[in-house]
């Protein structure tokens, strides 16, 4: 076979290597490498190798090719070493070559831990000695690294260094480089470990009560799953507490508080909330064999929410609840007695006094879980059983928009039966799961920017010092008994207290639907409020007072931080998982919108080698992007500046590609689709 010279390795001839990878197969092999640069170049001739055409179709045979080519030089003293054995992604790393005796230029070719081609560095040596410059990039682990000179294989080390990405932005702001570690921190406060009846439990903790409770572990999971490599045992904890009719607990059992795992009866979102845990683990962690161990809980789960008499609605095809503030635990009505301890406490039971009616936040919530669970069951093969939740899924939003959406926002509870509350504007009651359905992929676009402009709306008349409402207006005195704890008064806790978790549901909704400078401005009080200082609570007063409900809360709210930093990563850095493992992933990079040129992002989960980073430049007339992750697919949306002309022109890797443009709003998104690459360089200038 010919070999490629290291000397030849241009700009120009990268390009026609990188070229290959976005033809019809890009995995390109160093056969057709040879092939597309050989018309402009002469090659020396080496000790003939055959190479089949099958196995000139895979950058695995260009990694074997290369490592079955004898060194040029055969003396001792040649070496190839890293400066450091582990490397960031796209984060230059010196390279120190020595070849005794040699003076001239030499390069490297770099190949992934999934023998991607996965870039080149060049450089000179000098009496022997010289340093390159290598850019890590692609799959995590071992980089293999063949060496030339002159145009000659000098030798290869089969694992110069090791690639490890961890979730960090680098911007040149503290608003967004701290935020990571800061709101790690947080999780890390809020995280529980602990070992019961032989049984271990680990998970995140309410920030109102000492306890594991689904709701609050779901919830924070999404932003801790970028730090913590275990999200298994507290759905498996869960699992073992499931009941017969498919019903889980709402908090699992932690001595000395409780012994047992219950359920607070008036609650219908648990089972949902279960779904859409498993699946966000298995997403992290790419493991399908415990998916599948999941699998039929999770179907008996469904089924009990969507025909159980005391959580559906078989009239309206909806799920049911007693009338509680969005999805809280407790019902409208004075303070009763536990039934248990005979204390005084609020309604948490269902009773001939309980009003019911439908809450959106269960139906959009539900919703969300089932798409979940449809694409679980195309995992596994069910196409049919998908099918049957996709459609399920359909439904409830047909029924709930028929209900409930009022052409700005839904409305918070539709009563049975006739029902007022003195004071109290159903048409104008916002309540938190408004912001919640923003990011459940229920909504129309026009739903979706309904919803962002009524919040907008209210931050312009509020008195309170964010429009992050629980509910807005609340409820007046007494209307829900809470045996004399905050709530019971307007403006506190879920009764009118302001919230970081809808703040951050909010943000990450303002990204999506194109208002990304309101998203960027949430994320910047948020930062500046509570997450620079350390502390943060699950509710605040109007006034910005802290929301300190009773001796077990904590200032290390990891529910609202969770939200607040998927609203950063997801949102601001825009890298969104549309697969498992970051197999397939979007990535709309948003930085621009708040006055940056530059960022450097990368997201991990540590449970599993999934990761993405990029490194974002924005010039006069052109963006950069370059790109390193495990993807099979991406999507890069590129958000342009606001006085961009009309007509651009998209490049991948040199080389001109496909584009269409999407607008939101003012925001203009040029989207460009790649495949398996470890080398995804995009440019889309004016």
């Amino acid at each position: 076979m010919r070999q490629i010279r290291a000397d030849l390795l241009t700009t120009e001839s990268r390009r026609s290597y990188e070229s290959v990878s976005i033809c019809e197969n890009p995995c390109a092999s160093l056969h057709r490498v040879n092939w597309s640069i050989q018309t402009r170049y002469q090659f020396v001739t080496m000790r003939p190798k055959h190479l089949s055409r099958r196995a000139a179709l895979s950058a695995a045979a260009t990694f074997a090719a290369l490592a079955s080519i004898p060194s040029a030089f055969a003396q001792e003293g040649v070496a190839l070493v890293a400066r450091r054995p582990v490397v960031a992604p796209l984060q230059p790393v010196e390279v120190d070559v020595r070849i005794p005796g040699y003076t001239g230029p030499a390069a490297v070719i770099l190949f992934d831990s999934r023998k991607r081609f996965a870039g080149v560095a060049e450089g000179h040596v000098e009496n022997g000695v010289g340093t390159l410059i290598a850019l890590p990039r692609g799959a995590p682990g071992a980089q293999w690294v063949a060496l030339f000179a002159s145009g000659q294989f000098v030798a290869a080390n089969p694992a110069l260094f090791s690639l490890d990405a961890r979730t960090e932005i680098w911007t040149g702001q503290e608003r967004f480089d701290r935020f990571v570690p800061n709101a790690a921190a947080i999780f890390a406060a809020a995280t529980l470990s602990y070992t019961f009846n032989g049984a271990f439990f680990h998970g995140y903790r309410s920030p109102d009560s000492p306890l594991i409770w689904l709701r609050d572990h779901v919830y924070a999971q999404r932003g801790a799953r970028y730090f913590d490599a275990d999200l298994k045992t507290a759905f498996n904890d869960f699992r073992r507490y499931q009941q017969p009719d498919g019903s889980l607990p709402d908090f699992l059992p932690r001595p000395p508080w409780t012994d047992r795992a219950l359920r607070v009866p008036v609650e219908a979102d648990v089972e949902y909330l279960y779904v859409q845990g498993v699946y966000e683990a298995w997403q992290a962690t790419g493991d399908d064999a415990w998916m599948r161990s999941h699998l039929e809980p999770m179907r008996r789960a469904v089924t009990y929410s969507l025909q159980h008499p005391l959580r559906w609605d078989v009239e309206r095809g909806l799920i049911k609840r007693p009338f509680t503030i969005d999805t809280w635990d407790f019902e409208y009505g004075p303070t009763t007695t536990d039934p248990e301890t005979g204390k005084p406490a609020p309604r948490h039971w269902i009773d001939d006094k309980t009003i019911w009616g439908v809450f959106h936040g269960d139906n959009t919530g539900m919703a969300q879980a089932l798409t979940m669970l449809a694409r679980m069951e195309e995992r596994v093969g069910d196409a049919t059983l998908a099918r049957v939740w996709r459609d399920v899924a359909a439904g409830l939003i047909r029924n709930l928009n028929a209900l409930s959406w009022n052409g700005r926002f839904f409305r918070h509870h539709v009563p049975f039966q006739s029902f007022d509350i003195p004071s109290v504007d159903w048409e104008r009651q916002l309540s938190l799961s408004n912001a919640y359905a923003l990011n459940r992929s229920v909504l129309t676009v026009e739903q979706g920017q309904a919803i962002i402009d009524e919040y907008i709306a209210r931050s312009k008349t509020t008195r309170a010092f964010a429009e992050w409402f629980s509910i807005d207006p609340p409820f007046p005195p007494g209307s829900f008994g809470l045996a004399g704890r905050s709530g019971e008064l307007p403006g506190t806790y879920v009764n009118g207290g302001i919230m970081p978790i809808t703040g951050g549901e909010l943000a990450r909704g303002a990204f999506r639907y194109g208002n990304e400078t309101y998203g960027f401005a949430i994320l910047e009080h948020y930062w500046l409020r509570m997450l620079s200082r350390g502390r943060t609570f699950l509710w605040y007063h109007p006034d910005g007072a802290e929301g300190v409900g009773s001796d077990d809360t904590i200032p290390t709210d990891a529910w609202g931080t969770a939200a607040m930093f998927s609203a950063l990563i997801e949102g601001a850095a825009g890298i969104e998982d549309q697969g498992i493992a970051m197999r397939d992933v979007i990535v709309s990079p948003r930085w621009g919108a708040a006055g940056l040129t530059s960022a450097y992002v990368s997201a991990r989960y540590p449970a599993s080698d999934g990761y993405l980073a990029y490194a974002w430049r924005q010039h006069p007339r052109r963006i950069d992007l370059d790109l390193s992750g495990v993807f099979d697919r991406a999507r890069v949306r590129v958000l342009l500046p606001q006085d961009t002309p009309g007509s651009v022109e998209a490049l991948v890797n040199g080389v001109p590609v496909p584009h269409t443009i999407e607008t939101l709003r003012a925001s203009r998104y040029v989207i460009i689709d790649v495949a398996d690459m470890a080398v995804v360089q995009v440019q889309v200038r004016w």
